[in-house]
């Protein structure tokens, strides 16, 4: 790439691509900005389905959407905040009339103070010309949390109990935010995506890479929990599956195996077999009905999609021509020989809704003000259930991912395809809603990766290395519309993952609509000013305040400098090891003489021992309650001192990422159970609960959970 010349803005290229939201430059830092290449910007507008393969053609195609923009009354989706009109009727001419028909079914003819929703708008010009669109109502902010609390960050595979079946699965969880809730006084329990995964041997761990966002993967099942389970006939089938899961349990709790996510399925599968073959009652009968009718096509194709994929394999792009289109009549035809496979992932996906809710529902029993905290990763595997449903909504041939910059000079390429911003519009956002709608009904808070993906994505070009991508934009004030509208329906919080480089003006737009942020405590600094540590009171209010997260090093490595041995033994330094140590050190020196200052440092004479090193974590949670941050969240591995992360980024299969129990600081595994009586687990709530600080003035501990709710 190469700096950018301002006179080729003027070209034809650069005004058609302007028009489509593609960028033919961008700025990684303030003081640079980089020209993306021709074939970059005609690769994106291509998957828009804009021909600039030819200078004709770009004069085309220039000349036809300057004058379809020209013309056009309103854009396919318009958003009015907080019951006032739209911002896009104040350019229509006088004397023309509206018509809005709302989601409730009521006929308006005045765009004010309507209700929340997504409504149907028809215009009408006085010289005859009109449009429709949909229109976006949405409450002009989401509500600030109930009351400042503490809660727990955990990856949900990770933590496996004494009935697992190998990995930590919707029984824990429910068993996690009962015990938190009441026994540590915690508002939250945020868990990694549960998005199911693409089948395969071997799957793909990564739960930012799923088969579908829009369902939860049923490896997640508590199968003992499922209502048919008492009542399977075949004994001794069932009695060996659950000899042969204490097995799995054992070999990773007590022989250091990495949890093994096909496995676990493998058994469950066969399991869910078995349960399957149970007649439901009538009242189970008549609320599986209601899922099924309330899901509708939706989870239809996600079934058929899993059915197919049991015949064809797992990647829909490679199946025969005819099944590749969810909508033709073989794959109809498909579907009704397969019915059963396809009532089978159905009933899984109704069995997997339910703990959820369950678990939701034991989380605010409990007494916690929130809940739940769900994850929604960036975007879908190309050949899974999502993509293959989803078709018409998603670039073909490209895929998502981040240009270079500082941290990596040759870019990401995440291999997620992208929505169509067009087709997005077009349709007033239902896929987006819909995806929305699902995960809110049993989260308190949806934290959303990448958070800047509202407003823009880097689209890379299949084939082509992350350097020859361009970003495309998507309408944010729609996006945030629908995001904030679906929130607010449910009564959740939206948190915001905005680490890293983020476009000007991002992160206040998040703000203004009440979306919290998240805030690292080793990524705040004073960047604009002298690069120190960043005091507690100059933090930002409205977010998520940790020390760490699972693509991050846990805090007892980030103290000791593990994480730098780590990455070195890897090969992944991209300095000589004696900087990268010294840089390391001079930056944990940093912090921790901040924390001395503040006097949330004391007792530590050991000087690297345990005890030390315990204490410190402690302090740099002291830190976090002195913050103005409304949400305070502790990396559960951080609680009994485990050293390793839970993905290492840059690695695929030099390190086990998203195959790790929690551990002690030896590498121990522990158990849930273990988890309830650790010592030092307890040590750490203490210090959340404002209980044995050193000081008076640590900050307004988090209220117990349920204060304020």
């Amino acid at each position: 790439m190469t700096p950018a010349d301002p006179a080729r803005d003027e070209t034809p290229l650069a005004r058609l691509a302007a028009l489509h939201g593609v960028a033919t430059s961008y700025r990684p830092s303030p003081d640079r900005t980089v020209a993306v290449s021709d074939t970059a910007v005609t690769a994106a507008l291509a998957a828009l389905g804009v021909d600039a393969s030819t200078p004709d053609a770009v004069r085309h195609a220039l000349a036809a959407r300057e004058t379809e923009l020209r013309e056009r009354l309103l854009p396919p989706t318009v958003v009015g905040w907080g019951g006032r009109p739209p911002a896009a009727l104040a350019a229509l001419p006088d004397g023309t009339r509206l018509r809005v028909e709302t989601e409730q079914g009521e006929i308006r003819a005045s765009a004010e103070q309507l209700p929340p929703g997504v409504h149907l708008l028809h215009v009408t010009a006085p010289d005859g010309r009109t449009a429709d669109a949909h229109l976006v109502a949405a409450p002009a902010r989401l509500p600030a949390p109930p009351a400042r609390s503490y809660g727990l960050l955990v990856q949900l595979y990770s933590l496996l109990s004494g009935r697992s079946w190998g990995m930590g699965d919707l029984g824990d969880l429910a068993e996690l935010t009962a015990w938190a809730g009441r026994a540590l006084g915690a508002g939250f329990v945020q868990v990694n995506p549960l998005h199911a995964a693409v089948p395969g041997a071997p799957t793909d761990p990564s739960p930012y890479r799923p088969s579908s966002r829009r369902y939860p993967d049923p490896v997640h099942l508590r199968i003992e929990d499922v209502p048919e389970f008492p009542y399977v006939e075949e004994r001794a089938r069932l009695r060996a599956l659950l000899e042969r899961a204490a097995r799995l349990r054992e070999t990773v709790l007590d022989k250091g195996a990495l949890i093994d996510r096909d496995a676990v399925w493998e058994l469950k599968r066969e399991a869910l077999e078995l349960v399957h073959a149970v007649p439901l009652g009538p009242g189970r009968r008549a609320a599986y009905a209601d899922f099924l009718a309330e899901e509708g096509e939706v989870l239809e194709d996600h079934a058929t999609w899993c059915a197919l994929a049991e015949v064809y394999g797992s990647d829909w792009q490679n199946w025969p021509s005819r099944l590749r289109d969810p909508r033709s009549a073989e794959t109809a035809r498909a579907r009704r020989a397969l019915l059963d496979r396809v009532d089978f992932h159905c009933r899984l996906a109704w069995l997997t809704d339910a703990q959820l809710a369950t678990a939701q529902r034991t989380a605010r029993d409990a007494g916690m003000a929130v809940g739940l905290i769900h994850d929604l990763a960036v975007g879908v595997h190309p050949g899974g259930a999502d993509a293959w449903a989803q078709q018409e909504y998603l670039a073909g041939g490209m895929s998502v991912g981040a240009p270079p910059d500082a941290f990596n000079a040759r870019g990401q390429d995440w291999g997620l395809p992208p929505w169509r911003p067009d087709r997005l519009a077009s349709c007033g956002y239902a896929p987006y809603r819909r995806l929305l709608r699902a995960l809110l009904r049993h989260a308190g808070a949806l934290r959303i990766d990448h958070v800047m993906g509202l407003f823009r994505l880097w689209w890379v070009p299949q084939g082509q290395p992350p350097t020859e991508g361009t970003y495309v934009r998507y309408d944010a004030e729609a996006m945030l519309a629908v995001l904030v509208l679906e929130a607010s329906r449910a009564g959740a919080l939206v948190i915001g993952e905005d680490l890293g480089t983020v476009e000007p003006g991002v992160r206040e737009a998040l703000h203004e609509r009440g979306v919290l942020g998240t805030s690292v405590l080793w990524f705040e600094r004073d960047w604009e000013g002298n690069g120190q540590p960043l005091p507690p009171e100059r933090w930002r209010t409205d977010c998520l305040a940790t020390a760490t997260t699972h693509d991050l090093p846990s805090t007892a490595a980030r103290l000791t400098g593990e994480h730098v041995d780590l990455r070195a033994r890897l090969g992944l330094l991209t300095r000589p090891l004696d900087q990268e140590r010294a840089a390391a050190a001079a930056d944990t020196r940093e912090w921790l003489a901040l924390l001395s200052r503040l006097g949330l440092l004391k007792g530590t004479g050991g000087g690297g021992s345990a005890v030390a090193e315990e204490i410190e974590i402690q302090a740099v949670h002291r830190f976090l309650l002195r913050t103005p941050a409304r949400l305070v969240g502790v990396w559960l591995p951080d609680g009994v001192g485990d050293r390793r992360p839970q993905n290492l980024p840059g690695t695929w299969d030099q390190y086990p990422n998203w195959r790790l129990p929690i551990a002690d600081a030896d590498g121990r595994p522990m158990t849930l159970e273990d988890l309830a009586a650790a010592p030092r687990l307890h040590a750490l709530v203490n210090v959340l609960r404002g209980r044995g600080t050193p000081g008076e003035d640590d900050g307004e501990p988090p209220r117990a959970a349920g204060a304020g709710a």
